[in-house]
């Protein structure tokens, strides 16, 4: 759409106005490396050279973007991609994806005929799953993929061993009429995070143990897959024919007990950056923010950061947030507020439109994601997850003259 020119205005200013809409400094932006994402999925791939490797993409890639980190996992060699809800399936599949892809988070009643159409692989871990896939498998002459659920010890989704001879008759049977083929079974670690922890040998027992009801049923599975990122990365013996790999993708260690994504071999993809919105001189004794639970100490600068909570930066790190403003490293001064926070320069100087570096892979000094972690209480997987749909995702290394191909 175009607009006529204001009265009295000269020739060229419409030109002259997106020119410098074209150079305003962004007020927020998230800056994905999709170089880092493939060398993270071949750096995976080479701790588990004999299985094949998922890249879950669930929630919008942890915040990264689920098409384009998709597109570079393939590019890397991932040869399954994963999402939790079939929604986030049908958006790969719409945006040109065709290859094999799983979803598992199911409710009674989901669009199971459209996931068997697009050839999703489903998960269930119960009889009235399987029931919903058979029924939608005839509605559509179609015959389902679907993985089946054991619960190892997780306790959340998953079939229990008691139940588990059941299920597996009944997907059996479903196989045997053609509405179903298994092509997978599956389950999912509950402390691979510390390494050595006995509930992870503990697991894999009774996941042995359920291949051996299947196996004994009939049941041939294409895929067999128990590891998520930590598991990839320390037990080798859980590998099978299929790891899961999510976190680790993007480049972020599960737990400081496997290990520093450094010296995992894996490089963070997100960068978090704000611009200067106000560089402003001070009083001692100045309150800042919400409730002000930080008062300046003596005359000094504000920098005003424009991200708060709704742009993703968690309220919980009110006063502890780490932020790299005018080659320091800063603390987040009073409360997070919705839109914006404050850091305290002291005596060092800055301008409104500097960059203000929340967090990234550290090579200019910034903090990183579990720096930020460690200030909120949580874990990096949650910090760059709730990173909002407001802040503008900006992707580099688009292409790869490395690509093995997937």
């Amino acid at each position: 759409m175009t607009y006529p020119l204001q009265p009295g205005a000269a020739p060229g200013a419409a030109q002259a106005d997106a020119q410098a809409d074209a150079q305003a400094t962004p007020r927020a932006r998230a800056e994905i490396d999709l170089g880092a994402v493939r060398a993270n999925v071949r750096a995976l791939r080479a701790r588990a050279p004999r299985a094949e490797l998922m890249a879950v993409v669930k929630s919008d890639a942890y915040g990264h973007g689920a098409v384009p980190c998709a597109r570079a996992a393939r590019e890397a060699g991932a040869t399954w991609l994963g999402t939790a809800t079939p929604e986030e399936a049908f958006a790969l599949r719409a945006a040109g994806d065709t290859g094999r892809l799983m979803s598992w988070l199911w409710t009674p009643g989901g669009p199971w005929r459209e996931a068997i159409e697009s050839d999703i692989d489903v998960s269930a871990s119960a009889h009235w799953a399987l029931d919903e896939i058979v029924a939608a498998a005839r509605a559509c002459g179609r015959t389902a993929r679907v993985h089946l659920k054991a619960d190892t010890g997780l306790g959340r989704n998953g079939c229990q061993p008691a139940d588990w001879p059941a299920l597996v008759a009944a997907a059996r049977a479903a196989e045997a009429e053609g509405a179903v083929k298994v092509t997978g079974i599956w389950s999912h670690f509950a402390c691979a995070d510390e390494p050595g922890h006995p509930s992870i040998a503990a697991q894999l027992e009774v996941f042995h143990e359920v291949l051996a009801v299947a196996g004994r049923a009939g049941l041939d599975p294409e895929v067999r897959h128990h590891a998520n990122s930590p598991a990839t990365l320390t037990l080798p013996e859980s590998h099978f024919d299929l790891v899961r790999t999510g976190v680790s993708v993007y480049g972020l260690s599960p737990s400081p007990e496997v290990g520093v994504a450094a010296e995992l071999g894996l490089r963070p993809a997100m960068t978090l950056s704000g611009s200067l919105a106000l560089v402003k001189r001070v009083p001692g004794g100045h309150g800042i923010s919400y409730g002000h639970h930080y008062r300046t100490p003596g005359e000094t600068t504000l920098a005003l950061v424009p991200l708060g909570y709704a742009d993703g930066v968690p309220r919980h790190a009110s006063g502890t947030g780490p932020v790299l403003v005018a080659g320091k490293w800063r603390t987040v001064a009073g409360r997070v507020a919705m839109d914006q926070f404050v850091v305290d320069l002291g005596g060092d100087a800055a301008e409104a439109g500097d960059e203000a570096l929340l967090f990234g892979p550290g090579d200019h000094g910034e903090p990183t994601a579990e720096d930020w972690a460690r200030a909120a209480g949580t874990i990096s997987y949650e910090i760059v997850t709730r990173v909002s749909a407001r802040v503008p995702r900006a992707y580099v290394n688009r292409s790869d003259s490395g690509s093995t191909g997937g």
